[in-house]
């Protein structure tokens, strides 16, 4: 795990920050808000040996977390 503002350097999981805000201003995104993102291709996939990582809320508590990304493999 790096630090949010990170540049994407190394094999390395990073939770986002900004990018969650464009799918939910109030910073608690969903699981719907997450895989409606996922789809949209918002936010960009990270590259070869990087993932990202967020919180998924259920009625403002947060419930989940959503990992995403590719193998080095």
């Amino acid at each position: 795990m790096i630090d949010a503002r990170d540049p994407d350097d190394g094999p390395f999981v990073r939770p986002l920050t900004e990018e969650v805000r464009a799918s939910a201003p109030d910073g608690r995104p969903t699981y719907t808000d997450w895989d409606e993102a996922l789809d949209s291709e918002r936010p960009d996939f990270p590259h070869r040996a990087q993932g990202r990582c967020t919180v998924l809320y259920t009625d403002g508590e947060p419930t989940q977390i959503a990992y995403w990304g590719v193998t080095a493999d």
